[in-house]
């Protein structure tokens, strides 16, 4: 079953990095604050990614409804993955601080954000386990989600195949069984309207389902008022077309 509901927006924090991390792609800036979480763990971390600043496409996009976990034994040893919406790097980093493992051999992980992503594989050889589970979340389609696989190691050594196959197994299977959601993102929008056509619009508005009403008296025009409200992206142009087909005078509609 697919919902519809409103995305989040929440500020990103960039505390100092520690100097010993080592970057993958140079002409990159990696977001230090991944850095800060990787060091608290006992062993050193490789962490790679897109440096990109995007927030995620705009429009619409599918992500998990909630948390989910998936378990396998491979060889003795125990991969947990657990999977869960995110909607920036500031919440990725909450979620796996909610879900890590300190007693566990290794915590990887990553996350994907519309065009950005990250991905950790903390201690395991480069390339075996952050990748894959990245991997992973591009294959299933689902966006804003975070995957961490959490590893006990059973004494058996899985060679770097067997890694890559363990690690992108789980978070596959795991994002296979997860409940999915569509999410809309919504437009801000305004219109500037004479007082007597206020009931009109408001009227129009409504089948729309718009958030956010707000209405502003001090536009500097007599007898007009500026009403502003956000709109799922797809009902924009049906919303002005309404307005505009049930007002006796033209309006002007204002868009960010």
């Amino acid at each position: 079953m697919r919902v519809a509901f409103t995305e989040q927006m929440l500020t990103v924090i960039t505390p100092v990095a520690p100097s010993y991390l080592r970057y993958q792609k140079p002409h990159h800036r990696i977001s230090t604050s991944l850095f800060v979480l990787a060091a608290a763990g006992a062993k050193r971390a490789m962490v790679t990614g897109n440096s990109s600043s995007s927030s995620g496409n705009a429009g619409a996009y599918t992500t998990v409804k909630e948390r989910v976990t998936f378990e396998r034994e491979i060889k003795k040893s125990k991969f947990i993955a657990i999977a869960g919406p995110i909607s920036d790097e500031r919440s990725a980093l909450s979620f796996l601080s909610q879900v890590r493992d300190p007693r566990a051999t290794h915590n990887c992980w990553a996350y994907k954000v519309g065009d950005q992503y990250r991905s950790n594989d903390d201690g395991e050889p480069s390339g075996t386990a952050g990748k894959p589970i990245h991997s992973a979340i591009v294959s299933s389609g689902i966006d804003r989600v975070m995957v961490v696989v959490i590893r006990y190691f059973g004494g058996i050594k899985l060679g770097t195949g067997g890694l890559v196959r363990a690690y992108g197994g789980v978070a596959s299977e795991c994002l296979r069984n997860a409940p999915t959601c569509l999410v809309k993102s919504k437009v801000p929008m305004g219109v500037e309207v004479p007082f007597d056509l206020l009931g009109i619009l408001y009227h129009q508005l409504q089948p729309f389902q718009v958030e956010d009403i707000k209405q502003d008296y001090d536009t500097g025009k007599d007898g007009i008022s500026m009403v502003t409200f956000k709109v799922d992206f797809d009902q924009a142009e049906k919303l002005e077309e309404a307005v505009k087909a049930n007002c006796s005078r033209e309006l002007e509609f204002f868009k960010h």
